[in-house]
């Protein structure tokens, strides 16, 4: 509803200028026969000014805030002078101050006395809308699509819309169904049923009426796309090659094509996917909602250079995230070793998402080139708006000091972090990794049980605790069962899988223990993994093996610490 008060210049203007003719049909609304006659004119200006003077007090009410008199003196005024304008306004107003009992005893009353009125009915369907009066609603709704004959179609089309928020939506689709069916032969229609019939978990109904719809107008690209997302649905498969046909006979449907190369997508057919993209970037080439995936698809396909070449294009474009473009392009010059090139983009990233994500990387890269004072200083200068913001840049504050090997300074960073956000699963992760590299264990159980108390399935911290135990050759079942169960969680983790060769390991199964570490270094060629499983194989007597994996390990990882310590145990 507008605001009523809205209108007080504009009641005031009318009064002002022309208040005979604005009024004049009040005072025979509102006259009665009279055993005598009066003065001339009497009753009329008599019934005139009260019109007049009601108005007034109505409109100064609710120009003031005072709702209910404003609601009130309208009211009265619309019942007792049945004048349609009065009716109109009162009618507003009490929806506004949504006295909707009211309003739809004004609207009713106003159709009444003004039945051809498209807007008289209107208001009443709104409001039994909002009354949930269903039952009332299928004569108003066949009227007004009688009256307005000439855009049908467009009015069957918006019947879902306007009953969208009427919580029962089986009432919805009878009422649908009512109001549409003498109109059998129109498409939209039975589009309008399939949308109903889709709201109200009736999917083979909903898909019965979209075909008919696309039957009886084969081009119409609404009721394709309607078929498609009812049909995926169930298959995926089947709307691809439904939606395809459409486009094949219709190849200038931008939104079919659209969908088309997105469900394509979904579907991981990258290569067909990007065909259809590729299309549609020809007739619309400056179209940012189609360079964008076209630019995506490109660099999941490892089309390094034409995915560079479409996000440059993008940044020439209106495209609203332009932060995000310029990350990608970013880690792109970043890949291709352009770091001053890659610097440029992660500065130009100054809102979004990728906010934080940007100047991370830019900070690693500064440490890279040997600014580390530089790098830490951009970290701590960058704003967090938000917890979880801070809580990011705490963790890339982090990183760059344990990367440069300042661990104490790390330890204390993320602690601080934690007195401000205690219960931030990301940042008692890193903290209790950081606390068994400086050999505070207690630390490192602490963090890592507040952290599974708050996220049991956190895979990694259950894998975390697991492996330290394991590690330290203390309560094995406990550890054992935590690390099970965090390969149940991600069962594609070579490194939960490195530890639960670890503990069997611990627990004197070798044969288990190097089959599982075998499989996970085969996952993930890492160097720890390399020094357990050599030190497994080494307990099996395989010490030829064993020597042989380090020496490959160490080609690859030549200063990993945990390799050299086990060089040094075994090749002394």
């Amino acid at each position: 509803m507008r605001n009523p008060t809205q209108y007080t210049p504009m009641v005031r203007k009318l009064i002002a200028a022309s208040v005979a003719l604005l009024f004049a049909g009040f005072a025979q609304a509102a006259g009665s026969p009279a055993s005598k006659a009066p003065p001339a004119g009497a009753h009329r200006e008599d019934a005139t000014a009260r019109a007049v003077f009601q108005v007034l007090v109505s409109e100064l009410a609710l120009q003031r805030g005072q709702i209910e008199l404003g609601v009130s003196a309208y009211a009265d005024l619309a019942r007792r002078t049945r004048d349609p304008r009065a009716l109109e306004r009162a009618t507003e107003v009490a929806g506004f101050a949504r006295q909707f009992d009211l309003a739809y005893d004004l609207a009713k009353t106003w159709v009444a006395v003004e039945p051809d009125s498209a807007k008289a009915r209107q208001s009443l369907t709104t409001l039994l809308v909002l009354l949930n009066r269903t039952d009332e609603l299928a004569p108003q709704l066949s009227t007004l699509l009688e009256q307005d004959k000439k855009n049908l179609g467009d009015n069957l089309l918006r019947l879902n819309r306007m009953l969208a928020r009427h919580p029962d939506r089986q009432a919805v689709l009878h009422l649908v169904e009512k109001v549409t069916a003498p109109y059998g032969k129109l498409p939209e229609a039975h589009f309008a049923l399939a949308t109903a019939a889709a709201s109200a978990s009736d999917p083979e109904r909903a898909k019965a009426e979209a075909d008919k719809a696309l039957a009886m107008r084969p081009d119409w690209e609404l009721a394709a796309l309607l078929q498609a997302q009812l049909q995926a649905r169930q298959s995926p498969g089947q709307a691809i090659d439904q939606l395809a046909r459409f486009v094949d006979h219709n190849p200038n449907a931008k939104d079919a094509r659209l969908a088309l190369a997105r469900l394509y997508i979904s579907e991981k057919r990258y290569n067909e996917s990007r065909q259809q993209f590729e299309r549609l970037l020809a007739d619309n080439p400056d179209n940012p909602e189609i360079i964008y995936p076209v630019a995506m698809l490109a660099l999941q396909q490892n089309d390094i250079n034409n995915g560079k070449a479409r996000l440059e294009k993008l940044l020439e474009t209106d495209f609203p995230d332009k932060g995000t473009v310029h990350f990608f392009l970013g880690q792109i010059e970043e890949e291709q070793k352009h770091p001053d090139a890659a610097l440029a983009h992660y500065r130009q990233v100054s809102a979004g998402e990728q906010f934080i994500p940007a100047r991370a990387r830019a900070a690693q890269m500064l440490a890279q080139q040997g600014k580390f004072d530089d790098a830490r200083r951009l970290i701590q200068s960058t704003p967090g708006r938000t917890a979880q913001e801070q809580g990011q840049l705490m963790l890339a504050e982090a990183q760059l000091l344990r990367e440069a090997k300042h661990y104490e300074d790390a330890y204390i960073v993320l602690e601080k972090a934690l007195v401000k956000q205690p219960d931030n699963p990301d940042l008692l992760y890193d903290a209790a990794l950081m606390a068994e590299r400086l050999g505070r264990l207690d630390v490192l159980e602490t963090h890592l049980q507040h952290l599974i108390q708050l996220k049991p399935d956190h895979a990694h911290g259950l894998n975390a605790l697991g492996y330290s135990w394991a590690d330290r050759n203390i309560r094995l079942p406990e550890a054992h069962d935590l690390i099970a169960r965090a390969l149940t969680l991600a069962p594609d983790d070579p490194f939960i899988l490195d530890s639960l060769g670890w503990v069997l390991y611990r627990q004197g199964k070798l044969e288990e223990a190097w089959k599982t570490l075998d499989q996970a270094y085969k996952r993930k060629p890492d160097p720890e993994i390399a020094a357990h499983l050599s030190e497994v194989l080494w307990s099996l007597d395989r010490k030829d093996d064993a020597r042989k994996l380090l020496r490959e390990a160490a080609k690859s990882h030549p200063d990993n610490d945990v390799l050299s310590a086990a060089i040094k145990k075994f090749q002394p």
